[in-house]
């Protein structure tokens, strides 16, 4: 059997700024207790956030697009699956994959639908309710075209799920539900961390490339946080993330307890210290990997319905879900000066975490459907007409293209 992976990342991962970055590392240790032998590459640069794959003795290169070297790459590293973190890398190289090595079962890591998280953000500017007509946009079409040109796609929300099967009519057999894959904690984890009066202030965190944290960063600054100050006038809130831009960064105030503090290299450090995270989230997708930190690290949270969305089956939540900005912060004060509800709250989070993440059942369904896969392609493929047609009529234009633009590019050099 190859044991061979290739990962197409659209970046180095970067695990301590971004929950995509989380999730690449959670999929590349299932590979590697599962004997895969892994290769990464990406046409991006690594940045001092990039993980060194190499001291997981994983061999990484630099590629590019529209470039028969990578041709040569791939001939060699002869892989036995690809996967494409989402799907730009599968639209880029999944041609090139199907043409050069034809028997690689194709897995698409979504990470999020990018298509919801930008038709919600568009329904939100334009304030009315998410419909079909947002739905189906130029994204959507692109991204339902990767998922059905490859073989299996991970999906990590139950609501995406749906959303592909019953809204898109997607067939089941192509998606896999995997949600973040997190180690089962108990209470003596917990009790090592600073209980609640060793605990002060609050905290909100997440990557400013993503347009849904910095959307939720204003309506804290603006909105909700002179709610919370107005009962309670000394606490502080800390806003971490990385790639913080100078408008964002113009809103600290030591006055207002409004205090911009950047990237947060030891998000444990960070939260553990911290009594109670914010996330009021108005537009996005996928599972908010804040939340999970915040239930991780035993901090119970506050957010909308859209940040809890998915994630927490028909749990109680670890905190409060309130969409209304002045309820959101009254239930934010409560779970600040209240160490009973407190307590509870830390205790669901525990719960929610153990029975919806748990790392060892989904890695090992995730195995069973991939050895499933490796001795049944051709029947599985004849299955998925739509994405036979697709790669038939994706290789056929997008190869000569690209084989145009290298001799363009070859002749200007």
């Amino acid at each position: 059997m190859n044991n061979k992976v290739l990962i197409i990342g659209l970046i180095w991962p970067e695990p301590d700024s971004t929950a995509a970055g989380e999730r690449m590392m959670q999929l590349i240790e299932v590979f590697q207790k599962n004997k895969f032998h892994i290769s990464f590459v990406s046409t991006a640069s690594k940045s001092e956030k990039s993980f060194p794959l190499e001291t997981l003795h994983i061999e990484t290169h630099k590629i590019e697009i529209n470039s028969s070297s990578f041709d040569k790459l791939v001939s060699q590293i002869d892989p036995g699956i690809v996967m494409f973190d989402r799907f730009l890398t599968e639209e880029q190289f999944g041609w090139k994959i199907t043409e050069n090595c034809p028997e690689a079962i194709k897995i698409l890591d979504t990470e999020d639908l990018h298509f919801l998280r930008n038709s919600r953000q568009k329904a939100f500017k334009d304030k009315k309710e998410l419909n079909l007509k947002y739905l189906t946009n130029d994204i959507t079409k692109r991204e339902i075209a990767s998922i059905f040109r490859c073989d299996l796609s991970l999906i990590i929300s139950k609501y995406e799920m749906d959303l592909l099967s019953k809204e898109f009519k997607i067939n089941n057999n192509i998606l896999f539900y995997l949600p973040f894959l997190m180690d089962t904690i108990n209470n003596n984890k917990i009790s090592n961390y600073p209980t609640f009066k060793e605990r002060i202030d609050f905290i909100t965190i997440g990557n400013f490339k993503h347009e849904p944290n910095i959307n939720s960063v204003k309506y804290l600054k603006e909105t909700i946080w002179p709610l919370i100050r107005t009962h309670l006038p000394k606490a502080k809130l800390n806003v971490y993330g990385a790639y913080i831009p100078e408008y964002v960064k113009q809103m600290h105030s030591e006055k207002e307890g409004f205090i911009i503090k950047g990237w947060a290299k030891d998000k444990e450090n960070v939260f553990t210290k911290t009594r109670v995270c914010l996330a009021p989230l108005n537009f996005g997708a996928g599972l908010k990997g804040k939340l999970i930190d915040s239930m991780q690290y035993g901090t119970p949270n506050v957010t909308t319905t859209l940040g809890a969305e998915s994630m927490h089956d028909s749990l109680k939540w670890n905190g409060f879900v309130k969409d209304d900005p002045k309820e959101f912060a009254m239930d934010a004060v409560k779970l600040y000066e209240n160490e009973k509800i407190w307590k509870n709250a830390q205790q669901n989070g525990i719960s929610i975490l153990n029975q919806c993440y748990d790392k060892i059942k989904f890695s090992n369904k995730l195995m069973e459907k991939i050895m499933t896969l490796k001795k049944n392609i051709d029947d599985h493929r004849l299955e998925n007409f739509i994405g036979s047609m697709l790669n038939h009529h994706t290789v056929q234009s997008t190869k000569y293209l690209s084989k145009w633009i290298e001799a363009k590019n070859n002749n200007y050099k």
